[in-house]
């Protein structure tokens, strides 16, 4: 069985949908082969953030953007939040709203 990918929310999918040419080229590209070969592609593409949130790293000659997601029994990948990266570091604003909404998917799936 494949994985399966699932948007938090459908206005998340729409702004990804909504990157620039170039970046959304290489978002697609890094879906289908997680659709494949699931969450985990390896650095520099992906890397763990630890308690089970991933994010997916896309590298574009204007861009930085990452994409945060965790995965859920039965081959989900859940993608929980995106922003652009402008810093070093993540915000912690940022990892807290990725941590929140994933909390709410994995109760979500308990009840």
């Amino acid at each position: 069985m494949e994985w399966q990918i699932v948007f938090y929310s459908n206005l998340l999918e729409q702004e990804l949908l909504a990157l620039p040419e170039e970046t959304l080229a290489k978002l697609l590209r890094y879906l289908d082969r997680m659709l494949i070969y699931g969450p985990d592609l390896g650095m520099p593409h992906t890397r763990a953030m630890g308690s089970g949130l991933f994010e997916l790293r896309i590298k574009s000659k204007t861009r930085n953007e990452r994409v945060f997601y965790c995965t859920l029994s039965g081959k989900q990948i859940v993608f929980l939040h995106h922003f652009s990266k402008k810093s070093q570091k993540t915000p912690v604003r940022i990892l807290d709203i990725a941590k929140t909404r994933m909390k709410e998917v994995k109760n979500a799936r308990l009840h």
